[in-house]
């Protein structure tokens, strides 16, 4: 029997009798859903909480909804890695006889710009049209901005195609692992969205591999950002075989498809456990309506930025999204082909394919040992490695250009030995990066249910699990605005910087940021590896928690190991008791 749902924003139980009815009706979803909202009363709700056998079986369904999903990671890897081949191969395609500094800064920053309005309508856009629809848009968008900057031929024409496709990004990079999140079991969520972030990474790296293909070719850089069409169109191919989200079937009353779409979910499910997840999501859709409703924006944000507990998750928020843009990285991911190019190499989109794949390798060392090693302490070893990389950098272009003024000059001759160390300063650098700073703001996905709120942002997720649920939308709304903007500020920056203070000290102060960065770490960045939503709230009530995150596990690792070994002596004297008999 499915629980039946005419309304989800009424103020009583939808669908339901009234609260004088006995909670002892033949319904069996209603009593189901009684007992959620009960348990609701004194925590958060948790889909965690039904368990099902064989729920970790990844079916046909849901392999689907990730190829399908992942394009968009691989459309955001390969939208903001293409344009680095793309600057050095546009020469006077646009008017000018090369691109100034301005122009290919206009170029590459209007992505971010549109990235940061895309990302920050989409969560309240799609919980009104739905998942599918805005990755649906998302993909025209893409599609309508590849054979923009493909056709154009004049600098600001590109500047739009860029900025549209900035949009698209915004947008998919919001929503697709939101969307994976809401159709995947339970239990492998956090691996799916996993997934999406490796798509990004990959799609770099097959947008470098595309520039070097067409680096040589006549007007080969219309082909480059032009061919990004394609995975949209298969994306927007393979939604047609795609549903709606539940939470926005439920969210719509829409019990019925909820309840079709959770059995093709869960296939081993009986229709009784069904019922039990179905029922954990109305009432988590339930209790984020009435919160909502119940609260104004003002009072939301004013609970964010006055409650200390709240404050401190999003300042560690904010201040992890920060480092990982100001750090410098997406510098090298928009511009190392002109960076390589300038210093004398001759096949420069080749080498960036270098810097892309060291991104890609490490990103999958990362994902596996992350969680092993501990979100805090990868960091502690990996925020060095981008110091030493960024200050090698820095020495070697001051050696490197130092019969130039220390300035770039193009066509100059450099030295190859200090050109060939600048390139091992960029691996060194990109390595520490891929294995810390690349990942952990984004490995808290596996903490999030399904009771996430309006407007989330995968990037960002860190606070879903750090912040209390009224405020999540409000918290990863000003986390996103946090890493675009410090994206956007790198970005509009980079060229004017090496030519005002030299390449030495453009890198020389992307490692005075990353030693900040790293300060912020080791002060207020906890671990929160292991540790459930009520114990994360516990640790930032007083102070950023990283003594008491460090003896909170401590004490719960030495309380597995004492259950493990109580369950050993157990087994052993049933042996025993065997034996003697």
């Amino acid at each position: 029997m499915i629980p039946k749902v005419e309304n989800v924003h009424s103020s009583q139980s939808p669908g339901y009798p009234d609260e004088k009815h006995s909670a002892h009706d033949d319904d069996p979803g209603r009593v189901a859903f009684e007992e959620i909202v009960q348990c609701a009363a004194v925590g958060e709700i948790s889909e965690y909480a039904v368990t099902i056998e064989g729920e970790e079986q990844t079916t046909w369904f849901v392999w689907l909804l990730v190829c399908c999903c992942t394009i968009s990671g691989l459309l955001f890897g390969y939208d903001t890695g293409v344009i680095s081949g793309a600057l050095v191969t546009i020469k006077g395609d646009l008017g000018p006889p090369v691109l100034s500094n301005g122009q290919k800064e206009f170029i590459t920053s209007a992505t971010t710009l549109g990235a940061l309005l895309g990302g920050l309508v989409a969560g309240v856009m799609s919980d009104w049209t739905g998942r599918r629809l805005v990755l649906g848009i998302a993909d025209v968008i893409f599609i309508s901005g590849a054979i923009g900057q493909a056709v154009c031929h004049t600098v600001w024409s590109m500047v739009g195609g860029r900025f549209l496709i900035g949009i698209g990004v915004g947008l998919a990079s919001c929503i697709a692992p939101l969307y994976i999140q809401e159709l995947s079991p339970t239990r492998l969520r956090g691996r799916m969205v996993v997934l999406n972030v490796v798509m990004i990474t990959f799609g770099q790296v097959i947008a470098y591999g595309i520039d070097s293909g067409f680096a040589n070719v006549n007007g080969g850089w219309r082909w480059m950002v032009g061919l990004s069409a394609v995975p949209a169109g298969l994306q927007l191919a393979l939604l047609a075989f795609l549903p709606e989200s539940p939470r926005i079937l439920v969210r719509r009353g829409s019990m019925e498809a909820a309840y079709r779409v959770l059995a093709r979910v869960y296939t081993t499910a009986t229709p009784e456990q069904v019922e039990r997840k179905l029922s954990v999501l109305h009432a988590t859709v339930r209790q984020s309506i009435e919160i909502v409703n119940s609260t104004t924006f003002w009072q939301r944000l004013g609970s964010m930025l006055w409650i200390p507990a709240n404050r401190r998750a999003l300042i560690v928020a904010c201040g992890m999204q920060a480092f990982q843009q100001l750090c410098g990285f997406n510098t090298l991911i928009y511009y190392s082909a002109s960076l390589f190019q300038e210093i004398g190499f001759s096949q420069p989109t080749a080498v960036g394919l270098i810097i892309s794949g060291t991104n890609f390798g490490f990103t999958l060392i990362a994902l596996k040992w992350i969680d092993i090693i501990g979100r805090r302490q990868i960091m502690l070893w990996s925020a060095p490695g981008m110091i030493v990389g960024l200050t090698l950098a820095a020495v070697a272009f001051h050696f490197l250009t130092k019969h130039t003024g220390n300035v770039l000059v193009t066509g100059e001759h450099y030295s190859q030995t200090w050109s060939a160390i600048v390139l091992l300063s960029m691996i060194i650098f990109v390595a520490s990066y891929a294995s810390g700073l690349g990942n952990v703001p984004w490995q808290q996905a596996h903490f999030i249910s399904s009771a996430l709120s309006a407007d989330p942002f995968y990037l960002l997720l860190i606070l879903s699990h750090t912040t209390f649920f009224p405020v999540r939308g409000i918290g990863t709304s000003l986390a996103t605005a946090s890493n675009w903007s410090a994206n956007l500020i790198i970005n509009s920056t980079y060229l004017t910087l090496m030519a005002e203070i030299t390449p030495s000290g453009a890198f020389g102060f992307y490692a005075g940021l990353c030693l900040l960065g790293y300060i912020f770490c080791v002060c207020c960045f906890p671990e929160t590896a292991g540790l459930s939503l009520e114990e994360v709230r516990w640790v930032f009530e007083d102070g950023f928690g990283i003594r008491r995150s460090k003896e909170l596990r401590e004490k719960k690792r030495a309380l597995k190991e004492g259950m493990m070994e109580g369950g050993g002596k157990l087994d052993r004297a049933q042996e025993t008791g065997k034996e003697k008999v």
